[in-house]
């Protein structure tokens, strides 16, 4: 709570004291979302207790600012757990989002389609997910303060805004797939076997990220809601081998489609 103080006092006095709305977390490829957005930037190597990112693709920085008439608070990269991160310091974050006043959390990575089902391009709702991750970033002593020991997890992505997600879909005439978002460690992709028995198990699409992020949202009780860009077929779906600048590129083309919608979402909530 120490840490948590100091975090917010930092931001607090850069920003004014800004009470916030809504949170966005930007995953690989989707910076652009920020593109034409003013508002105040602090770096995460300047705010203390924050961890960095040095991730192609993630600029490293926090972007307050307005939409739709939200105060939004939108993270231009995440930490992840590949890059030496505890879980703990990956979903820092999220608390220090909960303490500026949000009450929505969206989540958006890049990931790989298991299957044939989906093509590259497509956004895909997460309606739920699976963490292969083999740990969880609430293991540690239980700070009652912020949640309850042992979660719930029957709706940690709110169906609500599922609901508003694909209307809001149906309204910019975008095609809005659903599924099942499974989380490995990485950083190195899976293989076709992995691939072959996550298919089994009943994912959609592989990714890094957002799983974590994800379970501390929903101890937090903030109403969240994920999305993913396909940017790739995973292993053994296509011949094509994988390569992370394909991941940023695709991103860049999806973030427009998936820009409009969060966007149009949030003048909703």
């Amino acid at each position: 709570m120490e840490k948590i103080k100091e975090t917010l006092d930092y931001i607090n006095s850069k920003t004014n004291n800004l009470n916030a709305d809504v949170a966005i977390i930007l995953g690989s490829g989707l910076g652009c979302f920020c593109d034409g957005l003013d508002g105040i930037r602090l770096k995460y190597d300047e705010i203390p207790h924050f961890g960095n990112s040095d991730v192609k693709g993630h600029k490293g920085e926090l972007l307050f600012c307005e939409i739709e008439g939200k105060n939004c608070i939108i993270m231009q990269g995440r930490f992840h757990y590949y890059e030496g991160n505890s879980l703990q310091v990956a979903t820092y974050p999220i608390k220090i989002f909960k303490k500026l006043g949000i009450k929505t959390l969206f989540i958006t990575n890049a990931a790989g389609a298991t299957h044939q089902g989906l093509n590259i391009g497509d956004i895909m709702l997460m309606s739920d997910h699976i963490n292969f991750m083999g740990t969880n970033p609430l293991i540690g002593k239980n700070d009652e303060s912020l949640g309850e020991r042992f979660p719930d997890m029957s709706n940690c992505y709110t169906k609500d805004l599922q609901i508003l997600a694909k209307s809001c879909a149906q309204e910019l005439n975008i095609d809005l797939k659903e599924g099942i978002y499974l989380a490995t460690t990485g950083p190195s992709y899976e293989t076709a076997a992995e691939i072959r028995a996550f298919r089994i198990l009943g994912a959609d699409v592989v990714g890094m990220s957002s799983v974590p992020e994800a379970i501390v949202s929903n101890y937090l009780k903030l109403n969240t809601v994920g999305f993913s860009s396909v940017t790739n077929f995973a292993t053994g779906v296509s011949e094509n081998k994988l390569n992370h600048q394909e991941v940023l590129e695709i991103g860049k083309i999806t973030s427009q489609k998936l820009s409009k919608l969060i966007k149009l979402m949030i003048s909703k909530i």
